[in-house]
């Protein structure tokens, strides 16, 4: 399982044109976030901070009752990492998605809830919480297709309202419940 550890360094990629983490041990891993989703100081270089690695633990945790592999959750996590920190600030795209049945009763960094459109219904990870929006990327593998010949990749953020946003998903545990009476 991969672990944050201090060594951890974020840069930015002149050939890549992307962000990148450097993980120590001659590990490098590239986000999908590209330059011109960036903001400017993700430019420069930037340690994995504390609150980097508390944000990557509740990306993980939420994700590791989902039907994907540890490797593909670590992925997703630090994608997830990446999108909150330095993602720009980008005006939301609601339009793709209907609205949702019923309000959340709370909206919190790590849950996982549905969105839906004309193609479907998705599972997605809220990154930020906003006033009246949220960042969330989905987390299927195959991503989400927004509209014929559009697809949002596993992972890639967008930014919606927060009327868009259906249920609140709750993985079933396989964590036995003692009830105490």
């Amino acid at each position: 399982m991969l672990k944050p550890r201090d060594n951890w360094t974020w840069y930015f990629d002149d050939t890549e044109n992307h962000l990148m983490l450097d993980l120590g041990d001659n590990m490098l891993f590239k986000t999908n976030l590209p330059r011109k989703l960036l903001v400017d100081c993700a430019v420069g270089t930037n340690v994995f901070c504390v609150d980097d690695a508390s944000d990557y633990q509740t990306f993980k945790e939420s994700l590791s009752h989902l039907d994907l592999t540890e490797p593909r959750q670590a992925e997703l996590a630090l994608y997830c990492v990446a999108a909150k920190r330095f993602h720009k600030p980008v005006q939301p795209k609601s339009w793709f998605f209907h609205e949702g049945r019923g309000t959340p009763c709370r909206l919190h960094e790590g849950n996982l809830v549905t969105l839906s459109n004309d193609q479907g219904e998705g599972l997605f990870i809220i990154l930020e919480v906003g006033e009246n929006v949220c960042l969330i990327a989905p987390v299927a593998l195959n991503g989400f297709t927004l509209r014929e010949g559009k697809t949002l990749a596993f992972g890639e953020p967008i930014k919606v309202m927060h009327d868009r946003i259906g249920e609140t998903y709750h993985a079933i545990m396989d964590t036995p419940i003692a009830l105490v009476g």
